[in-house]
This record gives C-alpha cells, sequence and structure tokens, in this order.
C-alpha cells in the first residue's frame, strides 16, 4: 500500500515546512532558506529570492541547512542560518540572514566563503518577477549611477541580458498606479535574463553578467558577500490591491465563445527498451491518443532498431508515428542509408520533426541545411507526412536560430519545467508560461501550426554541458527521472498543462513516454530502484486518467477555463458535440473549494485522490467504467471540495 505522501509526490519524504511571515504590510513565505510571493495584498510583487551555487556545466549544487533560527512578531522577523553546499569537488560554506521590518523592507544578505577550490558558473544572489510583471514600467539604476526607464517583455526574448536590464544595482517596477516595487542589490552586478526561455514562470535578476568567461576557477578561501533589499516606494492607500477573504471559493469562468480545436496528443516511445506487452498496448489504445514519438540519432547505430520497434508498437496501438530526427551537418550517407530501410520496414510515418545533431546556442544551428537534406530524400516515402523542425532542447534556441519557415510544415519546440528548480512549487507554476513560449514562437512560425514535443518532467539531456552526460551512481534515479511522474501532482501538472497549451491553440503536444518511469504507466517486472521510485508493478500512474479523460473527447474543442488562482486549482474544459467536460486540479497539499459556472442542468463528479488513487492505479479498466456521483447545486452555485491534489471530473451538458 503506497502512503499518502508517496501518492501526493512519489515519495515519503515531507516537502519543507513553509512558513508565513509580514514585513509591514508585505506578507510572504520563507521556506529552506528562500523566500517566496512577496505581496501587497493580493499583487504579487516578488516571486521568490534565492541563492543558487552553478557547477561549471551549470548545474545547482544542493544546499543542507542548519542551525536555523527564526523569530516571528506580527509585523516582522528575522532568520538566521547556516548552509554548505557539497557535491563532488565543489564546497561552498556560507551564512544567510533575512529580516523583514514594520515598515515593509526586508533585506537578504548572504556571507560565504569557498572551502574548496572549484569551478563554478555563478554563485550568488537570484530575485525572480512573476509573469503579472509582463509590460510593467521599470526604472533601472545602473552602476555608474545613471537611472534608465523601460518596461519588461510580454514575449520572450532571447538576449541575455535583457537590454537595458544590465549592470544593475537596483531595479524597480510599478505593480499598481503610483505604487513602485523597488529591489536594490549589493556585493555584486546584476542584469536580467528571461527565463521564460526555459517555462520557468518568472523573469531572472541575477548576479555576475553573463558576458563574463565562465566557468571560472574559484580558489579555496574566496569570499562572497552579496544583499538584497525590497521594499515598496510612493504607495498611496487608494490604489493598495485588495486582499482576498481566505475561506471564499475560488470561482471558475468558461469562456465557451473562444473555443479551439483539441490538440492532437500523443506519447514518446519508452526509453528502457523493453517492448510493450499486449496488456500494455490494450491499456495504451484505451488512451485514444492521435501519435507515438521515436527519437533517431541518424549517427549512431541503434536507429533501425528503434525503428523497428516503433513501427511495430505503432501498428499495435493504431497511432500515426512522429519520427524527431538527428541529422548530421553533412548527413548525405547517413540519410541515403535511412530512406533504403524505410522500403523495408515500413513504418506509419505522420510527421518528420528534423533537427541539427545538435543544436548549437551561439552561431547559428545547420538547421535549414539538414531540413533541406532530411526533405530530398524523405519526401517521396509518404507525401502527406509533414516537416517540421524548431528545436529539440529549449526555446532559446528557437529564438537565436529562427525556423527555415519556407521548407516545413509546422514548428515544433520541447519543453520541460525543471532546467534552474525542482522543488514542487515551482513546478507547479511552469505550465502558465508554456502558452508564453507558444505564442513567442507563433511571430517566427509564418503562420504554421505550431507542436510541443517533447514535454518531460525532466530535461532528457543537457544542451549547456561542456562534457559529457554524467551517469547516476547505484541506486540513485538517472536524471531524466522524476518520482513526481508517478504522483498525483503529476497528475495535476498534466491536466493544467493540456489546458495551457490548448487554450493557446498548439496543434500537437507529446508528453512523456508509454511505459516505465518516464512513462505514464509501469513495467510489469516494476521500477529498477523501488526505493527511490515506489511504483507498483504494472500499474498505470495517475497522469494515465487525466490523458484518458481528454483522449475520450479526441477531435473535439478546447474551452480557456480561468481559474482565480491557477497556483490553487486549474481547470481544463473540453467539448464534443454537445458534451462538455470540467477537469479540475488541485495544484496544493491542502483542500479547496471552487465554485463551479452553471453549465446545465445536470452534472456528475469523478474525483481521483488519496483515497482512491492506489484503486485507479491498479485496475484503471474497473475505475474507469464506474459513473461519477451527482454533483448538486447549493442554491444557484454549484460548489466543490477537493482534497489535496485531487483530480475531478465533472461531466455536464452545455
Amino acid at each position: 500500500m503506497l502512503s499518502k505522501n508517496v501518492l501526493y509526490y512519489g515519495t515519503d519524504e515531507p516537502p519543507p515546512e513553509r512558513i508565513s511571515l509580514r514585513a509591514g504590510a508585505l506578507s510572504l513565505q520563507y521556506e529552506q532558506g528562500d523566500l517566496w510571493y512577496v505581496k501587497l495584498g493580493d499583487r504579487e510583487l516578488w516571486r521568490r529570492v534565492y541563492v543558487a551555487i552553478r557547477d561549471q556545466d551549470w548545474g545547482t549544487v544542493p544546499p543542507v541547512f542548519s542551525n536555523v533560527q527564526i523569530h516571528r512578531k506580527l509585523e516582522s522577523f528575522a532568520i538566521h542560518y547556516q548552509v554548505e553546499n557539497r557535491q563532488n569537488e565543489i564546497h561552498f560554506a556560507w551564512k544567510g540572514l533575512i529580516t523583514g521590518d514594520a515598515d515593509g523592507t526586508i533585506t537578504f544578505s548572504m556571507d560565504g566563503v569557498a572551502r574548496s577550490t572549484f569551478m563554478r558558473s555563478r554563485i550568488g544572489f537570484c530575485l525572480l518577477h512573476p509573469l503579472t510583471c509582463a509590460g510593467a514600467p521599470c526604472r533601472i539604476e545602473h552602476i555608474d549611477g545613471t537611472v534608465e526607464r523601460a518596461v519588461l517583455p510580454e514575449y520572450i526574448v532571447q538576449e541575455q541580458p535583457v537590454r537595458p536590464f544590465a549592470e544593475m544595482s537596483a531595479l524597480a517596477h510599478e505593480a499598481m498606479p503610483g505604487m513602485w516595487a523597488k529591489a536594490r542589490f549589493a556585493g555584486d552586478v546584476f542584469e536580467m535574463e528571461d527565463q521564460r526561455n526555459w517555462t520557468d514562470a518568472s523573469y531572472k535578476t541575477y548576479c555576475t553578467p553573463a558576458h563574463l568567461p565562465h566557468p571560472v576557477l574559484i580558489m579555496e578561501g574566496t569570499r562572497v558577500q552579496q544583499s538584497v533589499t525590497l521594499r515598496v516606494e510612493d504607495g498611496k492607500s487608494e490604489s493598495r490591491p485588495r486582499v482576498r477573504r481566505e475561506n471564499a471559493p475560488l470561482a471558475l469562468k468558461l469562456d465557451l465563445t473562444s473555443a479551439k480545436p483539441l490538440p492532437w496528443l500523443g506519447l514518446g516511445m519508452a526509453s528502457h527498451g523493453q517492448p510493450l506487452s499486449d496488456k500494455e498496448i490494450t491499456r495504451l489504445k484505451a488512451l485514444r491518443l492521435h501519435h507515438l514519438r521515436v527519437d533517431l540519432v541518424l549517427a549512431d547505430r541503434g536507429w533501425r532498431t528503434a525503428l523497428e520497434r516503433a513501427t511495430a508498437e505503432a501498428f499495435a496501438l493504431g497511432f500515426v508515428l512522429e519520427a524527431a530526427l538527428l541529422v548530421p551537418e553533412k548527413g548525405e550517407p547517413e540519410l541515403e542509408q535511412f530512406r533504403a530501410v524505410l522500403d523495408q520496414i515500413k513504418p506509419p510515418i505522420g510527421t518528420w520533426l528534423v533537427y541539427p545533431s545538435r543544436e548549437r546556442e551561439e552561431g547559428g544551428s545547420p538547421t535549414a541545411q539538414v531540413v533541406a537534406l532530411a526533405r530530398h530524400f524523405l519526401a517521396n516515402y509518404n507525401p502527406a507526412a509533414r516537416f517540421g523542425s524548431g528545436t529539440n532542447a529549449d526555446l532559446l534556441f528557437l529564438l537565436r536560430n529562427p525556423p527555415p519557415v519556407e521548407q516545413l510544415d509546422l514548428i515544433c519546440i520541447a519543453a520541460n519545467p525543471q532546467v534552474h528548480a525542482s522543488d514542487n512549487v515551482s513546478l507547479v507554476e511552469t505550465p502558465q508560461a508554456q502558452p508564453i513560449a507558444l505564442a513567442s514562437a507563433r511571430r517566427l512560425a509564418g503562420g504554421l501550426p505550431l507542436a510541443v514535443s517533447p514535454i518531460t518532467f525532466k530535461p532528457r539531456f543537457n544542451p549547456y554541458a561542456l562534457g559529457p552526460e554524467p551517469v547516476a551512481p547505484a541506486g540513485e534515479l538517472p536524471p531524466q527521472v522524476d518520482v513526481r511522474q508517478m504522483s498525483l501532482l503529476g497528475a495535476a501538472w498534466t491536466a493544467a498543462s493540456i489546458s495551457f497549451l490548448g487554450a493557446s491553440g498548439a496543434h500537437s503536444i507529446t508528453y512523456y513516454e508509454t511505459t516505465g518511469w518516464r512513462g505514464v504507466m509501469e513495467t510489469r517486472t516494476g521500477s529498477p530502484a523501488p526505493k527511490r521510485f515506489p511504483s507498483l508493478p504494472g500499474a498505470v500512474f495517475p497522469l494515465y486518467h487525466v490523458l484518458a479523460d481528454v483522449g475520450e473527447f479526441a477531435g473535439g474543442e478546447i474551452i480557456p477555463a480561468h481559474s482565480e488562482d491557477p497556483l490553487r486549482v486549474t481547470s481544463l474544459a473540453i467539448r464534443k458535440n454537445n458534451n462538455l467536460r470540467i477537469i479540475l486540479a488541485n495544484m496544493t497539499g491542502s483542500s479547496q473549494r471552487v465554485a463551479l459556472p452553471h453549465t446545465g442542468p445536470t452534472a456528475r463528479v469523478k474525483m481521483l485522490d488519496e483515497f482512491n488513487a492506489e484503486a485507479a492505479m491498479l485496475s484503471p479498466e474497473t475505475w474507469r467504467a464506474q459513473p461519477g456521483a451527482p454533483l448538486r447545486a447549493q442554491a444557484a452555485i454549484r460548489e466543490l471540495a477537493l482534497p489535496p491534489f485531487a483530480i475531478a471530473r465533472i461531466d455536464t451538458d452545455d
């Protein structure tokens, strides 16, 4: 039997404690060394303030905290702690001090020393501004004393730093008319990057300019001291934002007049190499999805075996293939051989996604060259198959290397939510950034359809690494595996992603893999590391049921659904013929109440939560065959209570 925490997060380890604090009129939260969600009333001013130690490949060195002391008063606080960041040759120790005064001033300082000699890409503070700051007027104080005005960009920009947000000593943005939220920095030079390039839901101001050489050798004994000070200036009482009643249900609104075609959904082929069993094929067919993605590295010898397995699985599932080809710059021999094999294997290709073997962050990727080669060799295999390209990595690569739209039928981007942060809260934020990534890609697409392929919880590879990918130690999870794949949180995140991308006009989306710890169900043999990934052999994961709920409406429409607070409850609405389905996902570890719109005289609700999730995982056919319970209206409003990380499916009529 799985524990409650495993059902919630995939692990028995509870999340860090989060503590609510006040600094005068400002409210905020503290969690394991970081400040989160600094607000004035309901208006979020800053999303997060934290210290990051990044190794030579931009990996984050995890912190270990000790001697944490928290002193709270009604409108002020002081927090002291000690930290050690140790990994491989890296050993950095520092002290943190965070104070909040009754006048609304928050100061966060760090004082650290290198206890070994190591290579680093960054050491120091990062400050995140939320998505709601897009388009906000800003005042930038540069290190030379000049003051410059600008606005935070609405579309994602690839330049780093974002101009003119460079060489900063202070940055203020107008949160409301006449009210400015100001951050002042000390101890280093700060600049901003558009972190939405990696589907983070924020703009990031960080220390140490990116144009300086990196990685840099830090000698043992080197001292690092920095601070960030936050305060509100020129705030007028009449412009202060409202404070929402804590016990009020969240309102849900549907925009029934702005429906879009429901995206085609697909899965990636399992990376573990095992063939699908008959039972797995039956369960995957029940999802009623559209395609299966197979990745083929034409410079490697194993591509033929992968193509043969993908062809067999696609025919068994009734899917078309989305073939992602990684093509060398001078790939004529490889493509000629590949074309000959196609006539022997006869795969059901629906889409070609063509990428260079390695995309370049700078200097231009040879995308147009390899797309032209692929078209030359492959266009006559299935003339109905579409050719797509864009980026197989992060959106940044697409923005820096615009796609050859004249050679393409669609534009493709990939996404994962954990390039910079892996905690539950940051993960929950990221679906809101996905439609911004889609809108920014659309500006380069020349009117072509947009595909998002693949979406995975963890990065599949590190496109910025200077060396080979690290090998996971025995008993540890590979860097591509996330325990939340098997959790209710993973299912809630999937529902949120489909909602935001679908309502933003995505043409197709490819999620995860078929089976295994990166898939939608566990293999019949179970987890290779059951102590770290405690899944049930042969069971489906909760996100399987989200995909099944959406798959039943394939060929229908997605309706923009607006939750009053999508960081707490996300909504997904789909319609086919006269049938309307609303999927609500509790994104938090506490119960939430939702006020539903009146969409018809009858409604039935089916809940996937901690009380029935294990049964739904072990016997999905039985669970899915059970009807929902009638949802009764209270007065003129239907209200629904969602347990922690619960997924509610509401079926009604228009």
